[in-house]
């Protein structure tokens, strides 16, 4: 177990074996969370806790926090030790990666739509892709295609307005049943 300054990290084998009423929350979206999670584990975003732990964490003796790599687990370290309000709590060192790579179960969902993130960084780079090769083989015409995405996601990066992640909230796919 390493420590940060805020929370302690916990390592997924460490935390797979921890005994007493231990509850494991996932910090990811629902989306995420419901295409794979940790068995038993909560799903609430760390803006959402505004000091509070889901009904499912409040008899828990220890929190374990994870997203997937760890990262955004990290940077929301300070609320989440907040929301912890003094128990012991952790966070789970690599996320649901090290999870899975220590041989670990996971609930997987694999007919849940993947992270809307994902889904624009696949159709980005699609239109990107078809727009190059479409200007090369067929008309220069296309480039402006590739350009039109990138200035899109120029702006997304400067204003945390992604307007595909916006259309893509629409699809179908991406509804709840």
């Amino acid at each position: 177990m390493s420590t940060s300054p805020i929370l302690p990290r916990i390592a997924a084998a460490e935390a797979a074996a921890s005994e007493g009423r231990v509850c494991f929350i996932d910090i990811r979206s629902p989306a995420e969370y419901q295409r794979e999670h940790i068995a038993g584990a909560c799903c609430i975003l760390p803006a959402e806790l505004d000091g509070k732990l889901p009904a499912a964490a409040a008899d828990a003796q220890t929190l374990v926090f994870y997203c997937l790599s760890g990262m955004r687990t990290a940077q929301a370290a300070a609320v989440l030790a907040a929301a912890a309000d003094g128990r012991t709590a952790y966070i789970l060192e690599g996320g649901l990666q090290a999870w899975k790579k220590a041989g670990l179960p996971t609930v997987a969902d694999r007919s849940a739509p993947i992270g809307i993130m994902r889904q624009v960084q696949i159709g980005a780079g699609s239109l990107v892709l078809f727009g190059v090769i479409g200007g090369m083989l067929f008309t220069p015409v296309l480039y402006w295609l590739a350009a039109f995405v990138g200035a899109g996601l120029l702006t997304a990066g400067l204003t945390g307005f992604c307007g595909m992640a916006k259309l893509l909230s629409h699809m179908p796919w991406n509804k709840a049943a």
